[in-house]
C-alpha cells in the first residue's frame, strides 16, 4: 500500500528568511542561503529540516538529533552537535510553529474533499441561495433558500446550510457539518460533523409529561471563530446563543442554548456549557470541564480540567475541583483528604503521642 503525504511544504525558504520571520539570530551567517524544506520534531528531523529545542529536558535529544537547524536559546548552545545549524530565538517553541506555518499554510484550513473549485455537479443548491465569487461546494452538499454564503469560503461533501442562514467570506464549513439559524462572520473553520444552530434542550414538566419550549433565537459566530469536530451549539431560546471572536473551541463540546462566549476563548474537548451561562474575554476552560447554567466566568478566568463550575467566577482567576474554588483552596482540600486516607490526622496526633511517651 502506497504512503501518502497528505501535507506538503508550499515551498522551500532559505534561512535568512525564517530567520526574518522570526527575529532569530544565525549563529553563523555563511548558513544563510541554505534552504529548509520542512519541519520535524529533534528526534525525527532530517537535513533539510527545522527543529526546536525548548527546554533542559530536550538536551538529550537535542545531542543526538540529525536536524538540519534548530530554534533554540543561547544557554544550549554548546549542546548543538556537529552539523546542526542553531538559530538563537527567545521563544523556540512560538518561532517553530510561525516558521511551519509559512511552510505549511495549506495545513492550517481544512480543504474541500472533493477538491474542485465551484459549484460541483452532486451539489444541492436552492434558486434563492445566494453566493458570492470563488465559492466551492462539494457533491452531497445542500444551500437552503435564502442562505448566503461569502466569497472565497468551501463547504465540504455533505454539510447543509439551512434556510436564510449566512456566512462570511473565506469560511470553511467542513464535511457533514450542518448550520442552521445562524450567522457567522468570515474567516470562521467549523471542522466535520459540527452541529450549529439546533434547538436548544428545554421543556416544561407536568402532568401530562414534558412540553416542549420553543426555541426561536439564533447563533451568533464571529470572526476568526475555529469550531472542532462534532461540537454542537444550540439555538438561543429568546436570545442569541453567541461565540465571540477569535474563540477556539476543541472537539466534542457541548454549548447550550442563550450562551453567550466572549472573545479569544479556549474551550477544551468534552467540555458542556448549561443553558444561560456567560463566559468573558480570554476565558479557558480545561478538558471535560462542566458549567452549569446561567453562572458568569469573568475575564481571562483559568478553570482546570475535569472541574465543575456552579458560582460565579471572577476575573483573572484561576479555578478548579468539583465544585471549581479558587486553586489554592483546591489543593488544601486534596491534600487534607490525602492525609485523612493515609491515616494522617497532622500534628494534633503526633503532638498527642509525645505528651503519651
Amino acid at each position: 500500500m502506497a504512503d501518502p503525504i497528505f501535507h506538503r511544504p508550499a515551498r522551500s525558504f532559505p534561512l535568512d528568511e525564517l530567520c526574518a520571520l522570526v527575529g532569530g539570530r544565525l549563529v553563523d551567517p555563511a548558513q544563510g542561503a541554505r534552504q529548509v524544506i520542512g519541519v520535524a520534531s529533534l528526534e525525527d528531523a532530517g537535513p533539510g529540516d527545522v527543529s526546536y529545542m525548548d527546554g533542559s529536558r530536550f538536551v538529550p535529544a537535542l545531542r543526538a538529533t540529525r536536524a538540519g537547524f534548530c530554534l533554540l536559546g543561547e544557554r544550549f548552545l554548546d549542546h548543538v552537535p556537529a552539523g546542526v545549524v542553531p538559530v538563537v530565538v527567545k521563544r523556540p517553541h512560538a518561532a517553530f510553529v510561525a516558521i511551519a506555518r509559512a511552510l505549511y499554510p495549506s495545513s492550517l484550513r481544512p480543504s474541500s474533499v472533493f477538491g474542485q473549485p465551484g459549484v460541483a455537479a452532486g451539489a444541492i443548491v436552492h434558486p434563492q441561495a445566494r453566493l458570492e465569487g470563488d465559492v466551492t461546494i462539494d457533491p452531497g452538499a445542500v444551500i437552503g433558500p435564502g442562505a448566503e454564503v461569502g466569497a472565497g469560503t468551501i463547504i465540504a461533501a455533505g454539510a447543509v446550510i439551512g434556510p436564510g442562514v449566512r456566512i462570511g467570506r473565506d469560511c470553511t464549513i467542513g464535511a457533514g457539518a450542518s448550520v442552521l439559524h445562524a450567522l457567522l462572520g468570515d474567516r470562521v473553520i467549523l471542522h466535520p460533523g459540527v452541529r450549529i444552530g439546533q434547538d436548544g434542550f428545554g421543556y416544561v414538566g407536568g402532568a401530562g409529561g414534558h412540553a416542549k419550549v420553543p426555541q426561536i433565537g439564533r447563533v451568533i459566530v464571529q470572526n476568526d471563530v475555529e469550531i472542532g469536530a462534532s461540537t454542537t451549539i444550540d439555538r438561543g431560546g429568546l436570545r442569541d446563543t453567541v461565540i465571540g471572536e477569535g474563540t477556539k473551541i476543541d472537539n466534542l463540546v457541548q454549548i447550550a442554548h442563550n450562551v453567550v462566549i466572549g472573545r479569544h476563548c479556549v474551550i477544551v474537548s468534552q467540555t458542556g456549557i448549561a443553558g444561560s451561562a456567560t463566559l468573558g474575554d480570554f476565558v479557558v476552560l480545561g478538558g471535560q470541564v462542566g458549567v452549569i447554567g446561567h453562572v458568569r466566568i469573568g475575564d481571562g478566568a483559568k478553570i482546570a480540567a475535569t472541574s465543575n463550575v456552579k458560582d460565579d467566577v471572577p476575573p483573572g482567576v484561576e479555578w478548579g475541583g468539583s465544585p471549581a474554588q479558587p486553586m489554592r483552596d483546591w489543593f488544601r482540600e486534596v491534600m487534607a483528604i490525602q492525609r485523612l486516607a493515609r491515616g494522617d490526622r497532622g500534628g494534633r496526633d503526633a503532638d498527642q503521642g509525645q505528651k503519651n511517651s
